[in-house]
């Protein structure tokens, strides 16, 4: 009796099913031919019968074989992913560039009907020890100084405000022996102005600055393209 248990375990290990021949016989089981109208209600249990019988059987062969019956249908998705396109450039926005300095002025969408704030953002690929960047407002009507701040330390900087040449001038220019890290930074003007839409299509900005590394001298100019929208 031993032994007879030892060759049926030994040919239990031995057995590799061939899922898609039992899978077949499944379906084949679940499309029996059409009943006739007398034995329709005999029929229907044979069939049910049938299929019952031959998912038991392929569910122990399957559990024998140490497969999941869940692995014949496995969701073969793609394993690479689409990368989304490119966001299209700001409206307003106006990019100025060189080896490892870019800068772009754009009009801040909180302003309104009677005030506003121009927007410099610089990025720096390298550490500087010098940097100046002036903003200039043109005179639109009712332009006048509400203001100003940037996102480095304000004790680096020094700055001013100025009417000049029928603008209102910004600038910030960093002191001795500070250094602006490398990274993206905002420098910010805020200004009332007569009432409705601002133009700043002939407001301007510059940048210019000395890379730590190597001591490259960098100057960019920009503007500001587009209309204030009319809050």
């Amino acid at each position: 009796m031993d032994e007879l248990r030892r060759q049926l375990r030994e040919a239990a290990e031995a057995h590799r099913p061939d899922r898609a021949r039992m899978l077949a016989r499944v379906e084949r089981a679940m499309t029996p031919g059409r009943p006739g109208p007398s034995d329709r209600h005999a029929g229907a249990s044979a069939s049910w019968l049938r299929i019952t019988g031959a998912t038991a059987a392929v569910a122990g062969l399957l559990v024998a074989g140490g497969y999941a019956v869940a692995s014949a249908t496995r969701d073969e998705r793609p394993t690479h992913s689409i990368a989304p396109p490119p966001a299209p450039p700001a409206t307003g926005v106006d990019r100025a560039e060189d080896d490892y300095l870019r800068a772009d002025g754009l009009v801040d969408p909180h302003s309104n009907r009677y005030w506003a704030q121009s927007n410099v953002r610089l990025k720096t690929r390298e550490p500087l020890t010098e940097l100046t960047v002036e903003l200039r407002v043109t005179q639109t009507g009712g332009v006048t100084d509400t203001g100003s701040w940037r996102s480095l330390p304000a004790g680096d900087f020094t700055v001013s405000v100025r009417e000049e040449d029928d603008a209102l001038v910004f600038r910030w220019s960093l002191k001795a022996g500070r250094t602006v890290p490398a990274g993206q930074h905002v420098f910010a003007g805020q200004y009332n102005h007569a009432e409705g839409a601002r133009d700043g299509g002939d407001d301007t900005f510059s940048a210019s600055a000395t890379a730590r590394t190597n001591g490259e001298k960098v100057t960019l100019h920009g503007d500001f393209t587009g209309p204030v929208a009319d809050g």
